[in-house]
């Protein structure tokens, strides 16, 4: 079962997450596999991620997140997060994510962003 729902819109790539708690060990495997597949396997060399329905994450699940940016930067892929709950950007900044991504309020902010 997919973990996360993609929708091409023109040269971007919009990945959002399906779930609204990544917090179990066969989901965050789960995601990070089809994260792995996005980077190396895509078109598209333009991806904004939205996390809108994600209310809650783990921290294995922020680590495939950073494999995730490491893997976009190795394929020259531009990413772009997005739509962060107040208790997501919280941990974000606190482990100096915002460093490592580039976060936009909305997809369509980040999709200008990209073009």
């Amino acid at each position: 079962m997919s973990t996360l729902n993609t929708q091409v819109e023109g040269s971007i790539l919009v990945i959002r997450f399906q779930d609204d708690s990544i917090i179990d060990e066969t989901r965050i495997e789960a995601v990070g596999k089809e994260l792995t597949a996005l980077a190396n396997g895509s078109d598209q060399k333009k991806f904004v991620l939205s996390f809108g329905s994600v209310e809650f994450m783990s921290s294995a699940m922020i680590g495939k997140l950073v494999h995730f940016g490491n893997l976009c930067k190795e394929q020259d892929v531009a990413l772009r997060l997005c739509n962060i709950n107040a208790n997501i950007e919280k941990v974000f900044d606190l482990m100096r994510l915002d460093k490592l991504f580039e976060i936009d309020q909305d997809i369509e902010t980040a999709k200008f962003k990209l073009t």
